[in-house]
């Protein structure tokens, strides 16, 4: 009983621990300097 909770948990481990990886690491941002960014802009372009 020991040895297959053992490999069970061994099992889990290796299947789970790579998902932990998957994630959204922030918020996202444009490269650049934020004087230069012209997005999001409004549609169509005020007169």
């Amino acid at each position: 009983m020991t040895l297959r909770l053992l490999i069970g948990l061994a099992l889990s481990t290796a299947l789970f621990l790579p998902l932990a990886a998957c994630g959204k690491k922030g918020p996202p941002h444009q490269p650049g300097p934020a004087d230069k960014i012209t997005y999001p802009r409004v549609y169509p372009a005020p007169d």
